[in-house]
């Protein structure tokens, strides 16, 4: 009689566990974190800058070479979300690239580029902004804080949600698939949690 009380309690406690866990998994809701507070994640570098995860955060504030940075994700997306946790400084230049044609040479024309940059000299396409397809009036300005910026593309339609406001809202065709990428070009750039849910 005890041993099969205890083969009851003991499954119990497993099927306790169980739904503790789905519940956990349900919670997340689809979302993958590419990075967070405690891990770098694995991405491809093109470039090189001096990325470190400093203060439970990824951190870069100088280039390693005359090229810009970026962090490449292992991954293609076609549709989907991105939650991103950023912080930069007023000299800093950055930004998330999505929809990139290739993974081995980043730049505006293969890609989207989600501006992370408070001082570009034509502020239309600044910070907020996704340059060269979707412009910002008046620029918001993200030095000095905690910044989320939440990207959604689903089909040709961009979104661009900056700390609650929307930034940027576009159908554009020019980019259907590929991976996504974190620039450091310049300044002090922090990434403190990146993640993505494909639609």
């Amino acid at each position: 009689m005890r041993y099969r009380t205890c083969m009851l309690a003991a499954g119990l406690l497993i099927g306790a566990a169980g739904v503790h866990f789905g519940s956990t998994a349900s919670a997340d809701d689809g979302w993958t974190t590419l990075l967070d507070s405690t891990h770098k994640g694995d991405w491809t570098e093109v470039g090189k800058a001096n990325w470190e995860m400093k203060d439970g955060a990824l951190t870069a504030d100088k280039l390693q070479g005359k090229d810009l940075d970026y962090l490449v994700s292992k991954n293609s997306y076609k549709d989907f979300q991105i939650r991103a946790e950023f912080w930069v400084d007023s000299a800093a230049n950055s930004g998330i690239f999505i929809r990139c044609d290739k993974s081995d040479a980043i730049d505006g024309k293969i890609c989207y580029e989600v501006n992370i940059f408070d001082t570009r000299p034509d502020p239309k396409y600044g910070t907020g902004a996704i340059v060269d397809v979707a412009k910002v009036e008046p620029m918001p300005k993200a030095a000095g804080k905690w910044n989320t910026y939440e990207i959604t593309a689903k089909g040709s339609h961009l979104t661009v949600v900056l700390n609650g406001e929307k930034t940027a809202d576009v159908d554009d065709s020019k980019h259907a698939s590929g991976p996504i990428a974190l620039q450091y070009g310049s300044g002090v750039v922090k990434f403190r949690k990146v993640q993505i849910k494909p639609l």
